[in-house]
Order: structure tokens, then sequence, then C-alpha cells
């Protein structure tokens, strides 16, 4: 993008699909029907999305064919898409973002703070990540990231327009997410988007949902119910 054009806006989904444990052919197709159902450039789905948070599902292959229909949903769309996986590079395994578009796919960001249950098996990532698209620059958290103010100061000093994270909370959590992500966005005068899981297929099977848009001004810009299923759109302006 010339430096002198006006940034344009960016269209925002934050989806919570209906997902299965350790089933990442059935996962995967549920992305590709959201990413379909999005009509946004960006889609932004939950934490360990791929796997399904399940701690005893296995790691997600990168050459695993199953991906291929999430790639073809963003080609079809011009939509580039945010994933949960869990991974193994460099003979660990992290909590990761994997970024899809028309083109393929690759990890963007690996979970910095995994909770205490996380932590027997998952090594912590070692940076703060901005991803940049169209113009505007999102810093990237997982879950437990978006709760320390260690997190976000780094995340921040980057300079960011947007906080953008996958998530999985109980009610307890969400009450908590609801309360912090405004003041964050308040705080920075900067967009907070979380994708946050819902539904059965989990560990914890009272999963919040409540996936939300918060604007720079701290006010709710969009946000779902606690149904499986729902896509909640904004436009970042």
């Amino acid at each position: 993008m010339d430096a002198s054009s006006p940034r344009p806006p960016l269209s925002i989904a934050l989806a919570q699909p209906d997902l299965r444990p350790g089933d990442v052919e059935a996962n995967a197709a549920a992305h590709a029907e959201a990413i379909r159902a999005a009509g946004a450039r960006l889609v932004v789905f939950p934490e360990l999305s791929l796997s399904s948070y399940a701690m005893s599902a296995p790691t997600v292959s990168l050459d695993d064919p199953a991906l291929a229909v999430v790639v073809d949903a963003c080609a079809e769309t011009g939509s580039v898409a945010l994933a949960g996986a869990p991974l193994v590079e460099d003979g660990r395994e992290r909590i990761s973002m994997v970024r899809f578009d028309g083109e393929g796919f690759a990890p963007v960001y690996r979970k910095m703070f995994p909770g205490e249950s996380e932590q027997g098996r998952f090594a912590a990532g070692d940076c703060v990540v901005v991803l940049e698209l169209d113009g505007w620059r999102l810093g990237l958290a997982i879950c437990r990231d978006s709760k320390l103010d260690a997190h976000i100061e780094a995340t921040a000093a980057l300079g960011i327009d947007a906080y953008v994270g996958g998530n999985l909370h109980d009610a307890e959590g969400a009450a908590r997410r609801d309360a912090r992500m405004p003041k964050l966005a308040a705080e920075y005068g900067i967009w907070v988007a979380m994708s946050c899981f819902a539904g059965p297929g989990s560990d914890y099977p009272d999963a919040s949902g409540g996936s939300a848009v918060w604007a720079p001004d701290g006010s709710l810009a969009a946000q779902a119910d606690d149904r499986p299923g729902r896509i909640v759109r904004a436009t970042l302006s």
C-alpha cells in the first residue's frame, strides 16, 4: 500500500464453530464453512480450534491434507484466517496460531504464557508478534496471554492497531474477559477482538462463547452469544 493512501477499513469476523476433540478433518471443514459464511477479510478462530481444546488430542501436522479445505475457502472468499493448533516445532509442542490464506498457511504465533494445566505438555513461545494485513498492525494473543499486562505492554510497544486473540473461557473467565478487554482497548486506543470457544466439544463443557470486538474507546462493537456456530462481525476503521 502507498504510504500516502488512506488505510481501508478492515472487516473482521470471529467464529466459534462446533468442534470435535482430535478430529482435524471435521474441524477443518467447520473452519471452511465459517470462512465462507463470514464474509470478512479476517476470520479469527478460538484457541486450539483445529484440534479442539483437548489436552488428549494429538498435535496437528501441517502436512495433513485435511487442511486444504481451509485454504480453498480463503481462496474463494479472499479471506485471511487465524486458526489455533497444537504444533511440534524444533522437537517441542506449542499452542500455536496458524495464518491461512488462498495460497497456503504457516504458523505465525506461539502462546507465550500457557496455563498451569497446559505447562506439562506445551512449551512457551518466546516473542510477541505483530501481523500486518492491509495496512493494519494486529498484535496476536492466545487466551492467557491477554490476561497478563506484560503481554499487552510488550505487544503494544511494537505499534499496533488491534489486539487479536483466540480464547477459551468458562463463565467466570468470560466475566473477567468482558471486564478487562474494554479497559485495554481504551487504555491503548486500539481495537480488541477475541474469538472464544463455545459448546461442549472441549475439555471444558461449559465453554462460554461470547466472542467479541471492542472499539478503541472501550465500547462493545459486537458480541456473540454462548452457542456454537455463531459468527460475530465488525468493521475496523
